[in-house]
C-alpha cells in the first residue's frame, strides 16, 4: 500500500471497532502515527494493540463529549507523537427511533451534544494546539440519512445534516491552512448499524445499484484519500459512499 501519510500523526475518535477502527487501521497502513479515543478502555486497549501497539497508536479512552477528555486527548497526542496534522471526527450515537416530535428533547440534546458540538470542540483544541499554525485536515464523519428524510431516524438525521453545514462552514473559515471535508455513508455493516440490516441483509442490500451494504473498510480508503495529498484541493465537501443508494431516491 502507498504510504501517504509517512510522518503525519491523526486522531481518531470512536475508534475502538467499526468504522473508526477501519480508518485507523487505513491511517497507519498508510503510514501515519495515531491517537485513538472511545469510551471503552479495555476494548480501546485491545484495539490499539492490534494497530500496531504504542510505537504507532496512542489510546485516551474516554466520552467524546467530554471537554476535559477531549483537551487532554489532543495534549497527549502532541506530547507523544510531536505534531497532530489529522482529525477524524468520527464518534456518533444514535439512540433514539421514532417520530421526531415524539424523541425525549433530552436524548435529542445529547445526539447533538456528541455528532455536533462534540465534532466542533475536537477540531477547536486540535486548532488551537496544532492545525491553526501547521494546516492540515479534517474529516467529520456524516450519514446520507443527513441529506433526506430518515424515517425514524429524525434526531439523528438532522445532526448528521447540521455536521454537513459545519464541514462547510468550518472549511471556510481555516481556509487555506486547514481543509475540512466529510463523508456521509449509507448502511455500513457495523454493530452500530445492525438493527438496519440484521436478518434482512439481502433484502436491504437489493435497493443498492452496487447490490451490497457498504463494509468499514470502504468508508475508511474514502477517508484516507480526503486526508491525503491527493485531496490537496478538495475542501468543504460531503464525500456520499452509498453503493449508488441515492441514486434510486432512496434513503
Amino acid at each position: 500500500m502507498e504510504r501517504r501519510l509517512e510522518g503525519k500523526v491523526a486522531l481518531v475518535t470512536g475508534a475502538s471497532r467499526g468504522i473508526g477502527y477501519a480508518v485507523a487501521e487505513r491511517l497507519v497502513a498508510e503510514g501515519a502515527r495515531v491517537c485513538v479515543t472511545a469510551r471503552k478502555a479495555e476494548a480501546l486497549q485491545e484495539a490499539a494493540a492490534a494497530l500496531g501497539g504504542p510505537d504507532v497508536v496512542l489510546a485516551v479512552a474516554g466520552k467524546a463529549d467530554d471537554p476535559e477528555h477531549q483537551a487532554e486527548t489532543v495534549e497527549r497526542a502532541i506530547a507523544t507523537f510531536g505534531r497532530l496534522d489529522i482529525l477524524v471526527n468520527n464518534t456518533g450515537i444514535n439512540p433514539t427511533f421514532g417520530p421526531l416530535l415524539e424523541t425525549d428533547p433530552g436524548a435529542v440534546r445529547k445526539v447533538f451534544e456528541v455528532n455536533v458540538f462534540a465534532a466542533v470542540a475536537w477540531l477547536r483544541h486540535a486548532y488551537d494546539a496544532w492545525l491553526g499554525k501547521h494546516g492540515g485536515a479534517v474529516v467529520n464523519m456524516s450519514s446520507i440519512a443527513g441529506m433526506g428524510s430518515a424515517p425514524g431516524l429524525g434526531a439523528y438525521a438532522a445532526s448528521k445534516a447540521a455536521l454537513i453545514q459545519v464541514t462547510a462552514q468550518l472549511a471556510v473559515e481555516l481556509a487555506p491552512g486547514v481543509r475540512v471535508n466529510a463523508v456521509a455513508p449509507a448502511v455500513v455493516k457495523t454493530r452500530f448499524a445492525t438493527a438496519l440490516f440484521a436478518g434482512r441483509e439481502d433484502e436491504v442490500a437489493a435497493a443498492y445499484p452496487l447490490g451490497r451494504l457498504g463494509l468499514p473498510a470502504d468508508v475508511a480508503g474514502a477517508v484516507a484519500f480526503l486526508v491525503s495529498p491527493d485531496a490537496a484541493w478538495i475542501t468543504g465537501q460531503t464525500l456520499v459512499l452509498d453503493g449508488g443508494l441515492t441514486l434510486t431516491g432512496t434513503l
